[in-house]
């Protein structure tokens, strides 16, 4: 009995502990949120900027823990004042997504750089001095650093608060969030309040980082394993909150630790679970307001309209370099171009054609991948019903995402998929068969219809072709269709079409489901190609790729996903060679599509053929003029 309490009490503590650094990184992301309507993605890398700048200052300054709690924290605030002064000061009058979109690329930048100079090895940093030992309780023993780390966690969130809510500048900052112009007319200078509450939100990350490097090693992966929890907990509370981050940050971390004392298997999903539920009684969150945000659909309206006028010419020039595609590069890899094409048009379909940014395609791409190679290795089926089988889980779990998040809308709508995706991948990185870290490998590529040798790779590329080709068709035909046409009205003007008497969550639960579907027949076919199901294609930096490949493409252009997903493709293929790391590579791509190459691509490539067609026409209009005499 008293070791079954004192089990208790112990994964009780770590619960309390782990809702610490929920609580104040969570706050953090609120604070933002409530402020400035951008989720900041970065929040994870600078929660480890924190720590490595600890370890930084005490391996080459000798500067010891008690001046780096404050001095790292100044140190990435200022950082991150570069950062919104640079950068995120440009997407403020755009869509919320693209916030969303530039502070994932910077993550990516971060993340890379640091574990290209400091390795993937953790670091260790030790705790105080003053603060080690423990406290015996009888029933538990507490080590006198954790129990510091909980009462610093409260102290500062409790100072945010106070600092928000009862100050001068708190006042002038929730106002400026309603009507900036109004309070720029009494003498505010709003811009350095934005600048300011960007850096507060980028000082409690890395407060949580130096809180956190002597009890975990400081990593340059330590930020990207925890941010995505701590979205969970901040949809969970309400996003903007901070009685919510602060309350459901803690509440979450004890459930999570008295999880490990029932069931330890489901102590890394239960947060997800728990804001999974608590989204189907309270789409806001616990502490949340319904608010209006909107979504992408103007950001892909003009380019979509554009893209039938180039069809036939673009249609007869890819159709000529996939043909070819084998004679002059790799086969294997030019099929793994195709499943990567497949799938970025996949989720275009949602984000170009719906208006709505998932982030958890990984979800159905990956879980795909993983049923066909289990079918195919382990059951023994054939390929044909191998992928059947894939895409059919792709399609029921996209389902079951489709009714939890379709009510919502924009980033509200991005968090929930990324949660949701994410319990997937932890699912699949317990389940048995899926092999833990090592996946599925050695997957066999049998026969297709019992007659085409998939093993030999002229005969896999072209018979993944016929298949993209066929969905691909496919897709255009849908999006031609009285039910495109519908999508297409219920992107631009959701609340006209509901009018109309269209029911416009059917519509979108629809396309979302087809979607996932289609992603999950790319995932089918990719773990064909490679023989190996892998942790990599479910993770939610899968997800981010595919949103990478569609923004550099072109979103809402037909053409520009399979675009987009061959120069991304390609240049991690060949990045390997590269002085710069690939996520380095792949997050100043994101960056700069966000910042000034919006519409991708194809989508440049069509307004441009747009803009010298109107040219042409008004030059021929003004020719046809009479003289006046």
């Amino acid at each position: 009995m008293n070791v079954s309490i004192q089990l208790i009490m112990g994964q009780l503590l770590i619960g309390v502990i782990n809702g610490a650094f929920y609580a104040i990184l969570s706050l953090g992301l609120a604070v933002i949120f409530g402020l400035l309507r951008v989720i900041n993605f970065a929040h994870g890398a600078q929660y480890m900027l924190g720590a490595v700048t600890a370890w930084l200052l005490l391996q080459y300054g000798g500067i010891g823990y008690w001046p780096a709690l404050f001095l790292a924290p100044a140190i990435v605030g200022v950082f991150a004042l570069i950062i919104e002064r640079l950068l995120l000061r440009r997407i403020y009058n755009l869509d919320h997504l693209y916030g969303l979109l530039l502070t994932f690329g910077l993550a990516l930048i971060i993340e890379g750089s640091m574990r290209h100079w400091l390795g993937a090895a953790g670091k260790p940093y030790a705790a105080p001095a003053l603060l080690t030992g423990v406290w015996n309780l009888g029933i538990v023993v507490i080590p006198i650093y954790r129990a510091f780390i909980v009462a610093a966690s409260l102290a500062a969130c409790f100072l945010v608060w106070l600092l928000i809510e009862k100050t001068k500048i708190g006042s002038y900052l929730r106002a400026a969030t309603e009507n900036a112009a109004l309070v720029e007319t009494f003498g505010v200078n709003v811009p350095v309040l934005l600048s300011a509450t960007y850096v507060l939100g980028a000082m409690l990350a890395a407060f949580a980082g130096v809180l956190a490097a002597p009890i975990y090693q400081v990593s340059p992966l330590m930020g990207s394993h925890l941010i995505i929890v701590v979205f969970a907990v901040v949809v969970a509370g309400g996003m903007g909150s901070i009685m919510g981050a602060v309350v459901t940050g803690f509440g979450l971390g004890i459930l999570e630790g008295l999880t490990k004392v029932v069931y330890p298997q489901a102590a890394t999903v239960v947060i997800f679970v728990v804001m999974a539920i608590v989204l189907l009684y309270r789409p806001a969150g616990l502490f949340g307001r319904e608010t209006a945000l909107p979504t992408a659909a103007h950001a892909v309206g003009i380019a979509s309209r554009l893209t039938k006028k180039v069809l036939v010419p673009a249609a007869l020039f890819a159709l000529a370099v996939v043909l070819l595609a084998p004679f002059f590069v790799y086969p294997t890899f030019a099929t793994r171009v195709l499943c990567f094409v497949l799938f970025a048009s996949a989720f275009n379909l949602l984000i170009g054609y719906v208006g709505l940014l998932s982030f958890g395609h990984a979800a159905f791409f990956g879980g795909s991948a993983y049923i066909t190679a289990h079918a195919l290795k382990v059951w023994g089926f054939p390929p044909e019903i191998s992928i059947l089988a894939g895409v059919a889980f792709a399609s029921a779990i996209g389902l079951l995402f489709g009714l939890l998040a379709i009510r919502r809308q924009g980033i509200y709508f991005a968090m929930i998929t990324l949660a949701l995706g994410q319990m997937v991948y932890f699912c699949f990185l317990q389940a048995p068969f899926a092999g833990g870290e090592d996946g599925i490998q050695a997957v066999p590529r049998g026969f297709l219809f019992g007659i085409f040798d998939l093993s030999n790779p002229i005969v896999l590329y072209y018979t993944v072709l016929l298949i993209v080709s066929l969905a691909l068709a496919a897709t255009w035909r849908m999006l031609n269709s009285p039910f495109g046409s519908i999508l297409t009205a219920v992107r631009d003007n959701e609340v006209r079409a509901v009018s109309l008497g269209y029911r416009a969550e059917r519509y979108k639960l629809g396309a979302f489901v087809i979607s996932a579907a289609l992603a999950g027949l790319a995932g089918s076919l990719k773990v064909i190609t490679v023989q190996i199901a892998s942790l990599t294609d479910v993770t939610w930096q899968m997800s981010g790729e595919v949103v990478l490949m569609t923004l550099l493409g072109g979103m809402g252009t037909f053409f520009g996903p399979a675009a987009g997903a061959a120069i991304i493709t390609i240049i991690e293929h060949y990045s390997a060679g590269f002085a710069v790391p690939a996520p380095v590579v792949t997050g100043t791509l994101f960056v700069v599509c966000v910042l000034v190459f919006r519409r991708g691509v194809v989508g440049e490539i069509i307004s441009l053929l747009g803009m010298r067609k109107r040219a042409d026409n008004s030059q021929v209009s003004s020719n046809s003029i009479p003289e006046k005499r």
